[in-house]
């Protein structure tokens, strides 16, 4: 999967909520519980707005963190900005993407907004079309 870091600060009897790889990302909790999820929504909001304005998303960590505070991501938010980095990267846009699949504007760019339903079958397919096909790693329990 993928994290982002979170900072929590004591702020009186709430806790202040910030994300190193987000500048715009400043929440609050009562717990540090609460504040954890505050700070996965905002970084999910935050995500969202830069797809939405065309700006960079920091990439994630991908490797299991060991210390610290951190944010995972829900499958599909993490392909849906991976995508949308990669697109990027490659220099090509949503009209691109749209061209290479051979699919409908409105079906491309739900791709991209982090609250539709997409189908990991669809997000299969335009992986594919950008060259980079989805590999899945699943660490399963030893048999004994």
């Amino acid at each position: 999967m993928a994290w982002y870091e979170l900072s929590l600060q004591p702020d009186g009897d709430t806790w202040l909520v910030t994300a190193p790889a987000f500048k715009e990302v400043a929440t609050f909790g009562d717990d540090q519980e609460e504040s954890c999820r505050n700070g996965l929504d905002a970084i999910l909001q935050a995500i969202a707005g830069r797809i939405a304005d065309g700006e960079p998303v920091p990439a994630p960590m991908v490797d299991a963190p060991r210390k610290g505070i951190f944010a995972q991501l829900p499958l599909m938010v993490f392909l849906k900005a991976a995508l949308y980095m990669i697109l990027r990267e490659q220099g090509k846009t949503r009209a691109d993407l749209m061209r290479m699949l051979g699919w409908h504007r409105e079906q491309v760019d739900r791709l991209f907004r982090l609250d539709h339903n997409s189908t990991l079958d669809q997000l299969e397919k335009a992986f594919a079309a950008v060259g980079t096909p989805l590999r899945l790693d699943v660490s399963f329990p030893q048999a004994a």
